[in-house]
């Protein structure tokens, strides 16, 4: 018995080393419900604890509806497209209200000149509002308003105020609302710091949507748009900037991916000059790679020392490129191709498989991570017409989840075998989360806990 429970405490030792290396935490400092959690893994930011869109806490459901394996449903009100984060038994959750207070000073959206897709400025004061929720229940546990703004610029139909996913490091919440201020909570809600980090100008005024990511300590906010883009690092503690550089891109929402590698910790940014890397602590360019076509959004993902970045607007292209090189990697791209990549929608990184689908449909490829050889290609999933959702996996499954409310369940491995048809009755454009064999889905208008 004692040589048992010997060998689980290494095994949980383990994987807190391990999750400790990607959510920058010190070891010491976790406590007992936090081990638990760790073990379980949660789902501490946009695109889960590796970062790859998976979660090994335990296999999610497979078939679900509104009357089965639906643990509970929560009326959001406001809009927001985040993805919810999950941690210590609870959900987070970020959404901006248009209040419908008018300010009469600014031009009525029927009086504005006419801008393409039919985007208007608001003259309206929007409430930014952070969701706790208990993650047994939906019911609130606080909820905190960050602030109370006009928008200085419209979004495009399919895109919001409350875009940016929250992230935690098991202490603070760090909540970003674009130009609307960066926010940071303790987990019980109670304000530590804000930062007003100035106006983004996003061309065509189709508005904002880089989440940030928190490592070792460090806030890192990445901002490609039409004016001055830039990338900054915050102190976690105070909001402080530790470094910030301009980049020379325009349009870009890709979530930085970092990675420690070579002895070194790396911020990657994918965007359409270059795919940078940048050294943490000191923002020091290690390496960049031309490549990738327009309006980058899928974020990065990372495996066994490579970094695979992808786009899908006006052209395809998908790269494996290496982490241990330095200064300009354009002639040491491992594999690339020019088809079937996303516009929107990230990819999945699951035991050295590549799923991903092309532009926004629902069309999914998958190749070996290690060489890029086809494992299968451009299969159409059946009944869902849109896909805005990044991909993710869980135990033996990939999760592909329809805007529509049309979701797929394929079979984990090299045979394309969908295994379940499933739909909710929203329309789903923020990205799932895992965590603990639940799933978490943020509708237009419902937040669903699906679990057995």
């Amino acid at each position: 018995m004692w040589m048992r429970r010997e060998v689980w405490m290494i095994g949980v030792l383990g994987l807190i080393a391990c999750l400790n290396a990607r959510l920058g935490i010190v070891v010491s400092e976790v406590k007992g419900e936090d081990v638990d959690l760790l073990r379980k893994e949660g789902w501490h930011q946009f695109r889960g604890p590796e970062g790859n869109g998976v979660s090994r806490g335990g296999a999610a459901p497979v078939v679900w509806g509104e009357k089965k394996n639906v643990k509970w449903k929560v009326e959001v009100e406001g809009h927001g497209s985040s993805t919810p984060i999950v941690w210590s038994g609870k959900v987070f959750l970020l959404t901006a209200i248009d209040t419908g207070k008018v300010d009469p000073s600014l031009p009525k959206p029927e009086d504005q000149p006419r801008r393409v897709f039919g985007i208007t400025h608001p003259n309206t004061w929007y409430r930014f509002v952070v969701l706790c929720l208990d993650r047994k229940t939906g019911k609130v546990i606080w909820r905190r308003v960050a602030t109370e703004k006009i928008p200085h610029e419209g979004v495009h139909g399919d895109n919001n105020y409350a875009s940016a996913s929250p992230t935690t490091d098991g202490e603070r919440l760090y909540c970003w609302f674009g130009s609307a201020g960066l926010f940071c909570y303790d987990l019980q809600g109670k304000k530590l710091w804000e930062r007003d980090l100035g106006k983004a100008y996003v061309g065509a005024s189709l508005g904002e949507g880089c989440s940030p990511v928190v490592y070792d300590g460090k806030v890192v906010i990445v901002r490609d748009h039409s004016r001055q883009s830039t990338i900054e690092v915050l102190d976690s503690k105070t909001g402080r900037t530790i470094w910030k550089k301009k980049r020379d891109e325009r349009n870009a929402w890709a979530t930085p991916y970092v990675v420690e590698y070579g002895g070194k910790t790396q911020v990657i940014t994918a965007a359409s000059n270059k795919v940078r890397s940048y050294e943490l602590g000191s923002g020091e360019i290690i390496w960049e790679c031309g490549g990738l076509t327009g309006n980058v959004i899928p974020a990065p993902v990372v495996g066994k020392g490579v970094v695979y970045v992808m786009s899908g607007y006006k052209g395809y292209k998908v790269m494996a490129l290496p982490l241990g090189e330095k200064g300009d990697i354009s002639g040491k791209v491992i594999w690339a191709k020019r088809r079937g990549t996303p516009y929107v929608p990230s990819p999945v990184l699951y035991d050295g498989l590549l799923y991903y689908l092309q532009s926004n449909q629902a069309i999914l490829s998958c190749v070996d991570a290690r060489t890029g050889d086809v494992v299968f290609n451009r299969k159409r999933l059946e009944g869902l017409s849109m896909v805005y959702a990044g991909l993710v996996g869980a135990g033996d499954h990939v999760y592909v989840v329809g805007r529509y409310g049309r979701m797929v369940v394929l079979k984990k491995g090299r045979a394309f075998k969908i295994v379940a048809r499933n739909r909710l009755n929203d329309r789903f454009d923020g990205s799932p989360a895992v965590a603990g064999g639940e799933l978490y889905l943020r509708g237009r208008k419902y937040l669903y806990c699906v679990g057995k």
